[in-house]
């Protein structure tokens, strides 16, 4: 169906991928490389390069692109989810960790226009430090957070 350069290859990810990509993307991100409009160029050929390196696998940056909407509706449920009271982050299981049913039940009841928020009451996402380094729109407050000069100072 028309010439190869159209064409939009299936990708399926899996953790490895995800680590090899995101770990291009946190680096990146903490060198600014990440304006408003997106990543830099140079940044997608990095993450192509880093797949193939570590997973044997050929990506676009199509496919890049693709996952990166999965994480950032991923990042956006979740990272609401957690600014509510009675939600924390499982960091051994990679899940949500919820104080009682109760709360997931009224959050659900609360947020019914969410789709497939239900799934998210056990949904295992795995790298969510590097997903939430990389979405934070205001990454500079965290407790971790430091500046160039701060860690420059750090080092002498």
């Amino acid at each position: 169906e028309g010439t190869g350069t159209g064409k939009r290859t299936y990708v399926t990810w899996d953790d490895e991928m995800d680590a090899a990509l995101l770990e291009v993307l946190v680096h990146h991100h903490n060198m600014g490389d990440h304006s408003q409009n997106g990543w830099k160029a140079h940044v997608y050929s990095a993450a192509i390069k880093n797949v193939k390196r570590k997973c044997n696998k050929d990506i676009a940056k199509n496919n890049i692109l693709g996952r990166l909407r999965t994480s950032d509706n991923q990042f956006e449920i979740i990272n609401k989810i957690l600014s509510q009271s009675g939600f924390g982050w499982d960091w051994v299981n990679n899940k949500l960790s919820i104080d009682s049913d109760d709360v997931w039940t009224k959050y659900l009841e609360a947020n019914k226009k969410e789709k497939a928020l239900a799934s998210y009451k056990t949904k295992v996402v795995k790298h969510w430090e590097a997903i939430s380094t990389i979405y934070s729109k205001d990454h500079a407050d965290g407790e971790d957070a430091k500046t160039g000069v701060e860690t420059a100072a750090d080092l002498e």
